[in-house]
């Protein structure tokens, strides 16, 4: 047998990235108890104006049982205007409805660590020299 290692994204080997996550996922279920299997859900709200363009969002994933924001953005121009806010109101309350226990997400120190702080995470984890910035870790409690 050879093994080969590949960096290539024709559509064969995002199949194959699928083989590994789908994979994955059967090997973790083994570990859950049956009420929380099955709970995956991918999370996108989009901000728009009345012209339908985009201005922002969240996105995420529930899985088990909490919600993982992977990224929350909104247009510089339009910060500190209360959007990012109901964003992540928005998700708390759908977190809230899915019966997630916690949700996590992460943010570094030039992005928006006290903005998460304010609105009730709090720090678990860090790194250091995180492309010459600190990588947080953070968690709220639903």
């Amino acid at each position: 047998m050879t093994l080969y290692i590949t960096d290539e994204s024709s559509s064969t080997d995002i199949q194959h990235q699928h083989y590994v996550r789908d994979n994955m996922v059967a090997f973790n279920l083994k570990h859950f108890p049956d009420t929380l299997k099955g709970r995956y859900q991918q999370l996108n709200l989009l901000l728009k104006d009345a012209g339908g363009n985009v201005l922002g969002g969240i996105t995420g994933e529930i899985c088990w049982n909490w919600l993982e924001v992977h990224y929350l953005f909104v247009e510089e121009r339009l910060r500190k205007s209360g959007y990012g806010t109901q964003l992540l109101m928005e998700i708390e309350k759908i977190a809230k409805e899915k019966q997630c226990d916690f949700i996590k997400l992460d943010t570094l120190s030039f992005q928006a660590l006290y903005f998460y702080q304010k609105q009730g995470y709090e720090v678990f984890g860090m790194i250091e020299n995180a492309g010459g910035h600190t990588h947080y870790y953070l968690k709220k409690n639903i």
